[in-house]
C-alpha cells in the first residue's frame, strides 16, 4: 500500500462556520496572553526570562496531556517516522520557533505599546504572511490560488493596519517596539502552517503541540540563558500573582485550536479570523485595564470592524484566479 502523503488529512476536518469560531476564539486568547505575559515581564523586569517561564509551562501542560493520550502519543511516533522516512521536512517540527518570537515580543513590547497597538502591529505582518504561505502551500490543505477576493480583503486589512498604526504614532515608542509583534505575526502565519501540517500527518493536533512547544522552550530558554549571562543574571524572585502564569495554558488552547481549524480555512482566512479576535479581545482589554495608561481610542473599534469585513471578503467564494 502506498504511504499517504505528506499533509494528507486522517481526522475529518471543522465545518467551516465551526472552524471561524474556533480561529476568533484562538485571537481573543491570543490578546488575553499578549496582556498576561507583558505584564509578567513588567513585573520582573526581564521580558527574555517571562517569555522563557511562559513557554516552559505550556510544555510540561502539553506534555501531561501527551502523556495520558495514547492517539497523542502515536500520532508523536507518527510525525517522527514521517520525518525519518522523509515524507515530511524535519524543519516542520519547528514551528514553535514562530511561537518563541510572539511570546517574546509580547514581554518585551506589549506592556509598553498597550495591548491594541501590539495587536495591530502584529496583524500586519500576519496578513502579509497568510497570502504568501497559501499561495506557496506551506500549510495542510495545500496550494490556495490567490483570488480577487483573497487579495481584496487581505489588502483590506493591511490598509486598516497602516492607518491605525499612522494614527498611534507616538516619539516616546521606539521603532522596533512596533516591528517586533510585526515581525512576529510574518513568523506565525508560518507557524500556523506547519503546525497544521504536522498535526494533518500525525492525526493529532495534541502532537502538534507538543512539537510546537518542545521548539520554542529550546530556544526561548537559551535566549534567556545569553540574556542573563550579559545583563548579570535572573530576576531575584517573581511574582505571586497567579494569573500571571496563565500564558503558558493560553498558549496551549490557541496553538491546538488554530493548528486544527487551519486545515478548513487556510492561513490567509485563519489569520483574518484570528485577527478579528485579537482585535476584539485586545479592545476588551484595553477598556476594562488598560496598561501603562494605553486606553482605547475611535480608531481602534473602526479598525476592528473593518478587519471583521476583510474576513467576510475572504471567505465567500470566488471564481476568478490571479
Amino acid at each position: 500500500m502506498a504511504a499517504p502523503a505528506v499533509g494528507a488529512p486522517r481526522a475529518s476536518r471543522l465545518p467551516l462556520w465551526l472552524a471561524i469560531v474556533v480561529a476568533v476564539v484562538c485571537g481573543v486568547l491570543m490578546a488575553t496572553q499578549s496582556r498576561v505575559n507583558g505584564e509578567f515581564g513588567k513585573r520582573i523586569g526581564d521580558g527574555y526570562t517571562a517569555a522563557a517561564i511562559s513557554f516552559g509551562i505550556g510544555l510540561v501542560i502539553v506534555a501531561v496531556i501527551v502523556a495520558f493520550t495514547p492517539s497523542a502519543r502515536h500520532g508523536a511516533r507518527t510525525a517522527l517516522r514521517e520525518v525519518r522516512e522523509r515524507r515530511l521536512p524535519a524543519w516542520m517540527l519547528l514551528g514553535g520557533i514562530g511561537g518563541a518570537v510572539f511570546v517574546l515580543s509580547q514581554g518585551l513590547a506589549s506592556a509598553l505599546v498597550g495591548v491594541s497597538l501590539f495587536t495591530i502591529a502584529f496583524i500586519g505582518g500576519q496578513t502579509i504572511s497568510g497570502l504568501v504561505v497559501d499561495r506557496v502551500g506551506i500549510g495542510p490543505g495545500g496550494r490556495r490560488y490567490l483570488t480577487p477576493r483573497r487579495v481584496l480583503g487581505a489588502g483590506i486589512a493591511f490598509a486598516v493596519v497602516v492607518w491605525s498604526v499612522v494614527a498611534h504614532v507616538d516619539p516616546e515608542i521606539p521603532v522596533w517596539l512596533l516591528l517586533l509583534p510585526f515581525a512576529a505575526g510574518c513568523v506565525q502565519a508560518v507557524q500556523q502552517a506547519v503546525n497544521g501540517r504536522v498535526a494533518a500527518v500525525a492525526g493529532s493536533a495534541v502532537s502538534s503541540t507538543l512539537f510546537n512547544f518542545c521548539a520554542g522552550t529550546a530556544v526561548l530558554v537559551l535566549i534567556a540563558l545569553v540574556h542573563a549571562g550579559l545583563t548579570g543574571g535572573f530576576p531575584a524572585s517573581l511574582p505571586t500573582e497567579w494569573w500571571l502564569y496563565l500564558g503558558g495554558p493560553l498558549g496551549v488552547a490557541f496553538i491546538f485550536g488554530l493548528s486544527t481549524a487551519v486545515r478548513t480555512t487556510g492561513v490567509l482566512l485563519l489569520s483574518l479570523c484570528s485577527i478579528s479576535g485579537q482585535l476584539l479581545g485586545s479592545i476588551a482589554i484595553d477598556l476594562i485595564a488598560p496598561g501603562s495608561g494605553h486606553g482605547v481610542d475611535w480608531t481602534t473599534p473602526i479598525a476592528a470592524v473593518l478587519v471583521v469585513v476583510a474576513v467576510l471578503v475572504v471567505s465567500l467564494p470566488s471564481r476568478g484566479r490571479l
